[in-house]
This record gives structure tokens, C-alpha cells and sequence, in this order.
């Protein structure tokens, strides 16, 4: 829901900075490799230390090209599969990092074992989300199913994040880990679910 509504109002937001690169001659996989970078120096840089909110910004302004190289592609006529590939598996890095900050900050000085524990298992589960889509697509299935798509789970967690550095108490940022980690796991079994039954529907069992 978040990349159908969202997506349109950013894209044309970022149209003309696209546009400008462009002229440049800035190439949309640059702008996908330096934005990757800039979440994950954000990330493992702010967040261990604590700082919560300055992280949450730094990220939230690299995050945005992940729109920003679509758009390039799509205005010059670069859409590849190899964009595409580039821009999935960074996206992977970029995930990492962002849990893995918050790992290393609650199992440092941030002192929560919980709150760790469950920004990895939204960091295990959320690979596993990607993986099984990945996988099904290379095996010629379908699917698009799911409660807890990409983009939902890491805005959840930056916007979450970033507040807590402010002003909230730790054990929102606690409960929606908690709630994403719940909303993964399910989307993964439905997913599992999708693909048994065009495996099923394809072998004629039932």
C-alpha cells in the first residue's frame, strides 16, 4: 500500500533532480551504489552509538533514491534487468545495515537483549520475505502476496526509530519490531502457501 500511493507523490517530487543528474551525466547505478552506501554508513555508524534520530535522517535522505534511480531509468531509457538486479541486491545491504546498527547498538550500549533479538529476527525473516518472492519468480510462480512488504517494514522501523531518539519510549520501538517480525513471518508462510498451490494446481495433485 505504501509503494502504491507513496511512490507516484515521490516520483514526481524527484523528477527534475532526476532530470538534472541526467544532464550530468550521473548514470542511475551510480545514484543506486552511493545511495546504498549512504544507508549503510548512516546505519552503522549513528545507530551504535546511540544516536537514534541523526541516524534516522541521515538514512531517510539516502533511502529516497531508491526512487530517484528508477525515475533516471525510466526518463533515459536505461530499465534493465541488470538495474534491476543492482537495485534488488543493494536494497538487501541497505536492510542489513539498518537492523544490524540497531543490533549492534542494543547489544552495546543501548544494553536491551530483547529489543536485539527481535531487530534480527526482522532482519532473518525479512531476507526470508525477499528470498521466497525470488525464488518462486526464478521457479516461473507467482508471488505477490504478503502483509508485510519491504517498503512497510522499513519505514515502520525508520519512522519508529528516529522518534525514539526523540522523545518516545523504547518500548514502542520494542512492540513494532515485535509486530514486524509477526507480520514477516506471516507473510513468508503465505507466500510458502501461494506457491504450494500453483505447484499443486501444475502437477494436477490436490
Amino acid at each position: 500500500m505504501l509503494n502504491k500511493y507513496a511512490r507516484g507523490f515521490f516520483t514526481a517530487i524527484f523528477t527534475p533532480v532526476a532530470r538534472l543528474l541526467l544532464r550530468l551525466g550521473v548514470s542511475p547505478d551510480a545514484v543506486t551504489v552511493v545511495g546504498t552506501a549512504g544507508v549503510c554508513f548512516g546505519a552503522l555508524y549513528f545507530y551504535p552509538r546511540g544516536e537514534l534520530w541523526w541516524g534516522t535522517l541521515f538514512i531517510t535522505a539516502f533511502v529516497f533514491t531508491d526512487l530517484l534511480d528508477g525515475t533516471m531509468a525510466r526518463m533515459s531509457g536505461r530499465t534493465s534487468s541488470w538495474g534491476a538486479f543492482l537495485d534488488s541486491t543493494l536494497d538487501r545491504i541497505g536492510d542489513a545495515a539498518v537492523f544490524g546498527g540497531l543490533i549492534l547498538y542494543f547489544t552495546g550500549r543501548g544494553d536491551d537483549s530483547l529489543t536485539a533479538a527481535l531487530a534480527l529476527a526482522c532482519l532473518i525473516l525479512g531476507f526470508v520475505v525477499s528470498y521466497a518472492k525470488a525464488r518462486a519468480e526464478s521457479l516461473n510462480f507467482t508471488c505477490n502476496v504478503g502483509i508485510a512488504e519491504r517498503a512497510e517494514r522499513l519505514a515502520a522501523t525508520l519512522v519508529t526509530t528516529g522518534f525514539v531518539g526523540l522523545f518516545l519510549p523504547l518500548w514502542v520501538l520494542t512492540a513494532v519490531l515485535a509486530l514486524l517480525a509477526v507480520a514477516s513471518f506471516v507473510t513468508v508462510l503465505q507466500r510458502i502457501g501461494t506457491v504450494r498451490k500453483q505447484a499443486l494446481a501444475t502437477t494436477g495433485r490436490s
